[in-house]
């Protein structure tokens, strides 16, 4: 039988096949009689799905016992699916020991902070330093690699499942052993370990690495050293075990590409992706929408975020859902059209797959109220409808498959070690939110309708005409010395309160704040000055500052004030500024504005770097703008954030799917929360890309006419 059309990042090599959007979700079939199965595949095929997630929680199914095998269930699940046009990204099935390990070994069993033990019941009760569990996941992983490396229906391998959702801190003795070998590595001699922990402090100073330990709980407050350290460490551990697993799949099957479901969404922190995308074939992620009055901007964040832990290339949605989850203090279930909008918004930033959990609504468990493609009403319901259309859309936009995403004006700087080093206890304030402040600042773009990219640190930032580095916390000397030479290159610079505040091993640089940002932003502060819950100051911009003032004096007198506090404590004060760089800038924004006072902020900065958004001014705001680009095309996904139509007037293109709305003669629509899409002609730098030519060559062939 031919295989199903899929996206280049599920062909085996030499498979030929076609490329299309990967359609489908988790599939659980050990959850469900076998007279089932064949009602499932129909409707798969009904719905247009083209792959699913098989065998993630089927570990007790398939190893009954140490030494009892049961494939057979499974071996019949993969033909079906096959006999179907179902293609299959096939678990490893480690997410979850069976109580017959964890009875024979409860040392594989997390400890907390405070000494508890995570026991069975629940999911994820498994130590990642754990030299026991390893072994026995690393039998699986190879009986089903042995197994399955033929079967034409496997196209990828799905290693453990959202890896560190519940485990990723563990401080048992096995991760004690593990957290000191990884110090070790990271410092080499123990005199290093401690000038980097600054174990002065407090009599804490090790002159034996077997006196040293995971934070557990302790009198008072932790190093902090020791604290970030050990995120750092963590998130390796789980890395470090993603790597096992994978290393047994391509010495068994090297043709079939290996991922893991990242969780890039909401608080999840403990897991640094930008770190592990380079350990994967192709980058997968989950993502729940966050409730809330900007939930729609949450998603974009997430999705934009991954699109570019991806390096630009195309992701794999794995896990979302069809509408209502279980695990929120309310769950509410999806409106009309949005179960379609929030699936092309990944797609709109670069997702090449799309994919929910789960495909049958379970009966029992946990997560028995969580949606599904087919509902416990079954598919004679409106989620289920949605889903064919859906599946149809998704075929209509077959030639979006493959393309990148096309770089965006602006960018925002995400840094996972900054996020972990501000948000620790004995900080200025225990108020602060890294994320939500790098959200308000993306939120304030879609406002202005201003395309961002959400970058990693470290990314080469030299395309972008504008960059936002809000709470930069951690700023090494090497990160200082890149962001002063993109503001002196011509770059514009945007940074904010508590950035450059501490080096890579959270020692505050002295000298005053922002330490090494200072001379490029021509200003310092000597004292934080945090608000409490109840307070607010205005500046006289007219906007209103939270959280966050900071005592703040120019070093250089031509840094441009563009905003002054006008109460509080720091009235008469800079609160916002502004230094020219040659034909760059670097700002500061020294409080918290919130979304909507970031808006007017970011139109000003956004018109000194000469940045302004493409859509129509009535639009911006209302309608999201992601643009993919390959092949010669541009791909215009135009998202309507409203329950309300919009008309977009002087927007035109090929319509290739989306749901419109009766708009005036020649003027597109978008229908309440839909989204359209448009086939353009591509970028000028995309074309001389497909092309070959470079600007330098385009440039010497103007100079010889």
């Amino acid at each position: 039988m031919t295989r199903v059309p899929l996206p280049p990042m599920l062909r085996r090599t030499g498979d030929g096949t076609v490329p299309g959007f990967a359609y489908g979700a988790d599939y659980n079939p050990d959850q469900w009689p076998r007279e089932v199965w064949d009602e499932d595949v129909r409707l798969m095929r009904e719905a247009g799905v083209t792959v699913v997630s098989l065998a993630i929680f089927s570990w007790a199914r398939i190893q009954p016992a140490e030494d009892v095998w049961d494939f057979d269930w499974l071996d019949e699940a993969m033909d079906l699916l096959h006999g179907g046009g179902i293609a299959v990204d096939l678990a490893t099935a480690t997410a979850s020991p069976p109580p017959w390990l964890t009875a024979a070994h409860p040392e594989v069993l997390p400890v907390t902070r405070s000494g508890e033990t995570v026991w069975p019941g629940a999911r994820q009760h498994w130590r990642p330093t754990s030299p026991v569990f390893r072994a026995y996941a690393l039998r699986l992983v190879t009986a089903m690699a042995e197994r399955y490396r033929d079967h034409p229906a496997l196209v990828a391998w799905h290693v453990n499942n959202e890896l560190g959702c519940h485990n990723v801190y563990d401080h048992s003795d096995d991760a004690a052993r593990a957290f000191r070998a990884w110090l070790r590595s990271r410092y080499g001699t123990l005199d290093a370990l401690n000038h980097a922990w600054g174990t002065a402090f407090w009599s804490q100073r090790y002159t034996d690495w077997e006196q040293i330990l995971p934070p557990r709980l302790a009198a008072s407050h932790l190093n902090p050293t020791q604290q970030l350290d050990f995120k750092r460490f963590s998130s390796d551990a789980l890395k470090e075990h993603l790597r096992a697993e994978r290393d047994v799949l391509r010495r068994i099957t090297p043709d079939v590409p290996v991922t893991t479901n990242f969780m890039v969404m909401g608080e999840t922190r403990g897991m640094n992706y930008a770190d592990w995308a380079a350990e994967v074939d192709f980058v997968s992620n989950d993502h729940y929408v966050v409730p809330g009055p900007r939930a729609l901007d949450e998603l974009s964040f997430s999705a934009n975020l991954t699109g570019n832990i991806a390096g630009g290339r195309p992701w794999f949605l794995m896990e979302h859902s069809t509408s209502a989850v279980n695990w929120q203090p309310v769950n509410r279930a999806k409106r009309d059209g949005e179960l379609a909008r929030d699936s092309l918004l990944h797609v709109a930033h670069g997702a090449d797959a799309v994919c929910f959990f789960q495909w049958r609504q379970s009966a029992a468990g946990a997560e028995k109220y969580h949606s599904a493609m087919v509902p416990h009403a079954g598919p004679d319901s409106d989620v289920f409808r949605s889903v064919v259309d859906l599946g149809r859309v998704l075929r209509e936009l077959a030639p979006v498959v493959g393309s990148g995403r096309a770089p965006a004006p602006a960018a925002i700087v995400f840094d996972w070690e900054s996020w972990w080093a501000c948000e620790q206890d004995s900080h200025p304030t225990s108020r602060l939110r890294y994320r939500q402040e790098a959200l308000d600042w993306y939120s304030a773009f879609l406002a202005l309708g201003v395309r961002a990219d959400v970058v990693p640190v470290g990314t080469e930032l030299d395309g972008y005409g504008l960059v936002v580095a809000p709470v930069l916390h951690m700023v090494p000397g090497e990160l200082a010395k890149q962001l002063t030479g993109y503001v002196e290159g011509g770059g514009h610079l945007v940074t904010t309160y508590f950035s450059g505040i501490v080096d890579e091993n959270d020692h505050a640089w002295l000298g005053g704040y922002p330490g090494p940002l200072r001379d490029l932003l021509g200003i310092r502060v000597e004292e934080f000055a945090p608000l409490g819950d109840d307070e607010s100051v205005e500046l006289d911009d007219g906007t209103t500052g939270t959280l966050w003032t900071d005592r703040l004096t120019l070093t250089d007198p031509a840094v441009e004030v563009l905003a002054a506090y006008r109460t509080g404590d720091q009235a008469g004060r800079p609160a916002i500024t502004r230094r020219r760089v040659g034909g760059g800038s670097a700002a500061y924004v020294s409080t918290r504005l919130g979304a909507d006072g970031l808006t007017g902020v970011l139109g000003r900065l956004l018109d000194a770097a000469g940045i302004a958004g493409e859509l129509p001014e009535d639009a911006r705001g209302r309608v999201e703008l992601a643009v993919r680009e390959g092949d010669g095309a541009a791909y215009w996904f135009l998202v309507n954030r409203t329950d309300e139509a919009v008309e977009l007037p002087g927007v035109t293109g090929e319509v290739l799917a989306g749901r419109t709305a009766g708009g005036a003669d020649g003027v597109l629509a978008l229908a309440p929360r839909g989204v359209v899409v448009l086939r353009r002609a591509a970028s000028p730098a995309e074309e001389a890309e497909e092309t070959g030519e470079t600007e330098e060559a385009e440039e010497t062939r103007e100079g010889s006419r």
